[in-house]
This record gives structure tokens, sequence and C-alpha cells, in this order.
């Protein structure tokens, strides 16, 4: 039997797949301040770290890390990447280096970084400078969930939004075409293991919860390259269009795992998902890379479910049906 070790998942969240998915392979400790984070309760142990701007958060996750055999440190929300990254050897993270943690957090300096790197980005600009052309996008430089991105038909609109939104933003341009996501994954040497693109159906809040995986390999291509020229180490989720008139465009690069994390679970080949590859790597293998090499054509379709905890947050193990959420049924010819 193989060995097993701690791996330790930072800001869980909701993220109760992920925490799960990392259960089948190693003893999980999720770290989150929220007590009612319902990801924590699908690990092997939880504990409450101080806030991620705390002196002390680092040398919290280090005690965490030493008592309980931490291989891998693995962040499921971009607040504390960087702060992992600046950490350095102290934490067996599995996130790039600090420089491009800061770039990739601020969505302007994303575009430059994949400019520099000869990486396709859509024309973008700061306030007060002159879009090469409308419609554009008004988007905040930093944050997720798609929150305060405002479509803007003319420089008037643009000079409204520009004002409405409460925080530093850019404009970009607006693409046409479809919208896609590769969830990507990358050895500590930077090197991509593999690249699964996907399409993006439907999303809520910025996390997509309907979308087909896609054999496609212009798309596959383009998250192996961002992967590798900016040295991830570990998860990666790249967004891109491809618009009609000036092809693919890559809007956004997020150094963790996305909000579609089932999408290439289903995807990977056997022994192959992203949580086994990297509880592997931190076992000390080697793994080589098998880009392009997944299963297709499959769609994931999200849905919603709940813990109950009792006065002392305690999960009570009832649940709203006897036996938990119903298996799914195969629809007859009939019912089609």
């Amino acid at each position: 039997m193989a060995e097993r070790f701690g791996v330790l998942l930072t800001g869980v969240g909701k993220r109760y797949d992920i925490v799960s998915a990392f259960g089948e392979h190693a003893f999980t400790i999720a770290a989150d301040p929220n007590p009612l984070a319902p990801a924590r309760y699908a690990a092997d142990l939880h504990v409450t770290p101080p806030r991620i701007d705390d002196p002390d958060y680092i040398p919290f996750l280090e005690r965490v890390a030493a008592e309980h055999d931490v291989r891998a440190v693995v962040p499921l929300t971009d607040l504390d990447i960087e702060v992992l990254a600046a950490a350095g050897e102290r934490l067996p993270s599995f996130v790039p280096c600090a420089a491009v943690a800061r770039a990739t957090f601020d969505k302007y300096e994303t575009h430059h970084l994949l400019l520099s790197h000869g990486l396709p980005s859509p024309p973008t600009v700061l306030p007060g400078e002159e879009p090469q052309s409308f419609p554009v996008m008004v988007k905040p430089r930093r944050g997720s969930g798609a929150r305060s991105i405002h479509p803007a038909a003319d420089r008037a609109e643009m000079e409204f939004f520009v004002g409405y939104v409460k925080e530093p933003v850019m404009v970009q341009r607006l693409m046409d075409g479809p919208e896609f996501s590769i969830d990507l994954l990358c050895d500590l040497d930077g090197r991509c293991l593999n690249a699964i693109p996907r399409t993006m159906i439907e999303s809520r809040g910025g996390e997509s919860i309907k979308g087909t995986v896609i054999h496609d390999e212009q798309l596959i291509e383009l998250g192996r390259a961002v992967g590798e020229a900016l040295g991830v180490r570990g998860p990666c989720t790249v967004q891109a269009f491809r618009d009609a008139e000036i092809g693919l465009g890559v809007t956004d690069v997020n150094t963790r795992f996305g909000g579609a994390f089932p999408a290439p679970m289903y995807a990977a080949r056997p022994g192959r998902t992203y949580p086994e590859l990297i509880v592997r790597m931190a076992r000390g293998e080697t793994i080589e890379p098998h880009v392009g090499d997944f299963a297709h054509r499959h769609t994931f379709t999200r849905y919603f479910w709940q813990l109950e905890l009792d006065a002392d947050l305690r999960p009570t193990g009832r649940d709203i049906v006897a036996r938990g959420p119903r298996d799914p049924r195969r629809a007859s010819a009939a019912d089609a």
C-alpha cells in the first residue's frame, strides 16, 4: 500500500469536491477561517488559520505541516497564492514564483505578462487611454467571481462604468466568440503534464456549472504554452475566447484549480487525475507529460447539496433524504 501523508488545502470554502478527491489519495487537512465553510467537513482534519494578512499565517501553516507530515500545500483560492509563493521552501506549496503569482492576481499585469511571452491577449488599456475599438468590457483588475464586469458599447458607456465600479479597473476588447477554459497541471519544474479544454455552457458568479470537455488541439497547445511560459507549478486554469476577427485571446490565468474541477476529473485517464498526480509528485515521483491524452465529449452539470451542523458546529450525519442525494436515473426512451 502506498505511503499516506498530509496534503494541506487552504481556503477550502465550498470546494467539497476538491477536498474529497484529495482524500482518496492522502490524509487531508482543510484550512479555512470560516467555521461554516462546508469543505472543512470533507477533510480528515480541519484547522482554523489566522487571516491571510496576519504575520502568523505562514508560521501557523508551518506548524500544521510539521505536525502532520504535510508534503503538499494546495491553495483553493486566489487570496493566498502570492503569500505561499513568497514563503518559498518553508512550505511544500504547489504555486508559481511570487512574481508570477503577483502578476496573475492583477488582470492588467496578466495581459502584459502574456504579451511578453508572445501569448495572445485581447487589446487592453487603463482608464484614460483610448481603446482600439468598441465594444469593450470594463472589469476589475483584481478579484474573481465575475463581479463588476460590464460591457460597454461606446465611449459614453465605458466612461460611465469606469466611474461606477468602485475599484481599479481596466478596459478590454469585448471578444465576440465562444469562451473556453483550459484546466492544466504542471510539475514542480514547470513542465505541463496535461491541458484539458472545456466549453463554458453556463456560469454563475464566474463559476462554470455546465460544460463539455473537448479535444481542441489549438486550445490544448495554448494551455500548455501558458503553463510552461509562466512557470506554473501545480494546477492552473486558463480562460480564453475565440474571436472571429483576432482569433484566440487569453482573458484570465488562475494559478489554482478552476471552478469546474469535475471536468478534468471526469476526463483524466485512470491514475491520472490531477489530485492523484499532485500526491504522486509530493511523494517524489516524476510524472511524464501526457498532454492531450484524456477522454472528451463528456458534459458535466453541477448541483447543490448541504450539511447540517449541530449547536457545536459538528456534522449531525442527517440529511434531507435518508441516504443522501438520489442516484442519477437514466431516462428511458419514452421519458427522453
